[in-house]
């Protein structure tokens, strides 16, 4: 008979066992795969929804730019007008919106208490701007008692500093006539004379900062008491408008002007997927780390938020960046990669064990086939003892035979074949004790 090498049934008796030594561990890693991918880490929404506020043209201007720079990484930014920042605190805090992601004005919520909301941080200040009219130099919030005063839309963060201001300075709707009113409307109506006094919450470039200053039927309020407020209200700080520095030619303002501002934060639900966070840090990070009238480049974003707790992934980017993988990919192959790795984990966790036992289980598996066999020849060795007669060798040596034929026909991978011809041997040399006996 023609032996070759190229078909024989060596390679069949070793898949077989194979099988049996891998199907149970790669039946457990394609679990820990599908739980892995399924559960552990999903894939992050392409669509979010910001809710903004009505009024507030800068929250819906920076939303408009966050949704261009997500634009570029496969997500779309849905922005949700609001009434203002109390409704955003609202929808955020609702299980049942759709709202994902909000502007709140710092200190909004200190009352009420951040319940499971995260923050992403401070984005800018949002000093409050008291205007009055006439020449007449007013530097503290009590010389407005009395007078008429607009104090924004309720609901708003303006309406909310003020009567927090003006509560402090002891002015309330029973010794004075407090008017809610908006900020288009509030210039509108210092200018005509209905209102004596008028609250503005504004960036200090906005068209509506740069009218009012520029009349000069009024007056900005520079505030002494601001370093007070600012240590006792943690979300207000103390702010200097710099003489000159909103028209050097004209030297406007003519001297220094002291302002208390919150700081606008962006503030999520616990829920949102952590790339998407990291997306938005590096978003936020590149519309709001420039420098403007009040911080220097690289001021913000900051964790100066006081009413919710920072997110992990916050706190991360502010003490180190972004991740590396985030550094270098785009947001979707990053996501990927990270996504990956989560699942490789786990896997690596079962395949380093198992690197051991499937060699351990499949030599086990392929030397039990002769391990019965050695069971029979250890039982007929012991019972050589016994022996009494011709007949009694003869019957041993026709079951000796008998166990050597089933080994000659038991089927091993080449590299076991040493264990089928250390037991033949063992079999002779039962067979030359066996030959020995003579009756």
């Amino acid at each position: 008979m023609k032996f070759d090498p190229r078909n024989n049934k060596f390679t069949a008796i070793f898949t077989r066992e194979m099988l049996e030594a891998t199907l149970p561990s790669f039946l457990l890693i394609c679990l820990a795969l599908f739980f892995a991918y399924k559960f552990i880490d999903p894939a992050p929404p392409r669509n979010i929804v910001i809710a903004t506020g009505e009024a507030d043209l800068n929250y819906n201007a920076f939303a408009a730019i966050y949704g261009v720079y997500l634009k570029k990484e496969g997500i779309h930014l849905q922005i949700r007008k609001t009434a203002g920042d109390d409704e955003n605190l609202r929808l955020l805090k609702d299980p049942d919106s759709n709202v994902d992601i909000a502007f709140i004005q710092d200190g909004m919520a200190h009352s009420e208490g951040a319940g499971s909301l995260l923050s992403l941080g401070s984005l800018y200040y949002q000093p409050v701007w008291i205007f009055c009219r006439g020449k007449t130099e007013t530097t503290h919030l009590s010389a407005l008692k009395g007078k008429r005063i607009g104090v924004g839309y309720p609901g708003s963060g303006s309406h909310f500093l003020a009567n927090t201001l003006l509560s402090e300075s002891g002015i309330n709707a029973s010794n004075s006539t407090l008017v809610t009113i908006g900020a288009e409307e509030a210039v509108a109506a210092l200018q005509s004379d209905k209102l004596d006094a008028a609250f503005f919450v504004d960036v200090a470039n906005s068209s509506l900062v740069r009218e009012l200053i520029a009349d000069k039927h009024l007056t900005m309020v520079s505030m002494d008491t601001a370093e007070a407020f600012s240590r006792k209200f943690a979300f207000m700080h103390h702010l200097v408008l710099p003489e000159g520095a909103m028209d050097l030619a004209r030297n406007i303002p003519s001297h220094d002007v002291h302002l208390v501002a919150p700081t606008a934060t962006l503030v999520i639900k616990d829920s949102m997927h952590p790339a998407l966070i990291y997306l938005m840090m590096k978003v936020i990070a590149e519309v709001h780390g420039g420098p403007s009238m009040f911080n220097g480049k690289g001021e913000f974003p900051s964790a100066k938020d006081t009413d919710f707790p920072i997110s992990t992934q916050a706190l991360n980017f502010y003490k180190s960046g972004l991740p590396i993988i985030d550094k270098y990919l785009p947001f979707w192959a990053a996501t990927f990669v990270n996504r990956t790795l989560i699942v490789i984990l786990p896997l690596l966790a079962l395949l380093i064990p198992l690197t051991k036992i499937i060699p351990m289980v499949y030599v086990w598996l392929v030397k039990r086939k002769l391990f019965r066999y050695y069971g029979e020849l250890r039982f007929l060795d012991t019972q050589l003892q016994e022996i009494k007669s011709a007949e009694d060798v003869r019957q041993c040596l026709d079951k000796l035979n008998e166990i050597e034929t089933k080994v000659v026909n038991v089927k091993l991978p080449v590299p076991f074949s040493q264990y089928a011809y250390e037991l033949r041997a063992h079999i002779e040399l039962v067979r030359s004790k066996l030959n020995q006996r003579t009756f």
